[in-house]
């Protein structure tokens, strides 16, 4: 029984309380209801400032993008300064909606560059791979499509991104270079000039006629269509080897022939080497034994 009467007593206070709250909250409520409904419609604002805003950044940047192609700038530095143009306009977006809410823009902007201070210092290779890419994009030391050696990594130029340089290798992998390691680094450029030359080292046995080799060297170089005439090919004798007589061959090729020429070429030489009896020598060593006498 008395348990039951402290039951009710206890609802009873839980009820009682209950329809307080809601009564103080409807009460709440009607007091600020102008103030909720500016907040709804600040709200709504200001995500509505982000939609259209971020769709007009996008719309921007395609059409700087746009722009630039048009005006044939080289595709990488499109890339570059249409993600630059785009975060850019996208932190002004992002500063508008703030305001919207009621966010003091001048507090924000303070507090934007207190933590940009901050970050930079915490990510100083990041911000040097920034001004590596701005450097890259200036200078230009390759394009998009390039064929480059750089940081070690060899690759076609995919793009110059903010931080970073996307190549792409031969065997069709991605390989992100940070731009500060691009700087950084050495650049060979296998595709900025229009012809390069390929470098032969074939060898010959020491019995080999010397003359007839190099006229059969020539001759299989002058028959390949895609040789070019100017620069003139060189062919002669650079070393005597331990094992052979070294003979180099260096035809000069326009720059997208290179490795087609490089395989056929060095698979001619070899052909026609055999045709003329001409031996290309296995390394040979001679061994004198001596017998000692007791």
């Amino acid at each position: 029984m008395t348990e039951s009467v402290a039951d009710k007593v206890v609802d009873t206070i839980t009820e009682n309380e209950l329809t307080s709250g809601v009564l103080n909250a409807g009460t709440w409520v009607a007091d600020n209801q102008d103030l909720l409904i500016q907040y709804a419609v600040n709200l709504v604002s200001a995500l509505l400032i982000l939609f259209i805003g971020n769709l007009i950044v996008k719309g921007i940047a395609n059409g700087v993008a746009k722009v630039l192609r048009k005006k044939n700038m080289d595709d990488a530095v499109v890339e570059f300064l249409h993600s630059l143009v785009r975060y850019l306009l996208f932190v002004i977006v992002l500063i508008a909606a703030l305001g919207r809410l009621g966010v003091q823009t001048a507090s924000v902007v303070a507090v934007i560059g207190a933590a940009g201070l901050a970050i930079g210092l915490a990510l100083q290779g990041s911000l040097s791979n920034f001004a590596a890419g701005v450097l890259i994009v200036s200078f230009r030391p390759f394009k998009s499509g390039d064929y480059v050696e750089i940081g070690g990594v060899a690759g076609s130029v995919e793009s110059i991104q903010i931080f970073s340089t996307v190549l792409k290798t031969p065997d069709n992998k991605m390989v992100v270079v940070p731009n500060g390691s691009v700087i950084g680094s050495p650049i060979t450029n296998y595709s900025r000039h229009a012809t390069r030359r390929i470098d032969y080292v074939i060898g010959v046995s020491y019995d080999a006629d010397l003359k007839k080799t190099k006229e059969v060297l020539s001759r299989v170089v002058a028959a390949e269509p895609r040789v070019l005439k100017d620069p003139e090919t060189t062919v002669g004798v650079v070393a005597l080897a331990d094992s052979s007589v070294n003979f180099v061959v260096r035809p000069w090729v326009k720059t997208e022939d290179y490795w087609g020429v490089y395989f056929d070429l060095l698979q001619a030489i070899k052909e026609e080497l055999d045709k003329e009896n001409i031996g290309i020598p296995f390394p040979q060593m001679d061994v004198h034994l001596n017998k000692l006498e007791g």
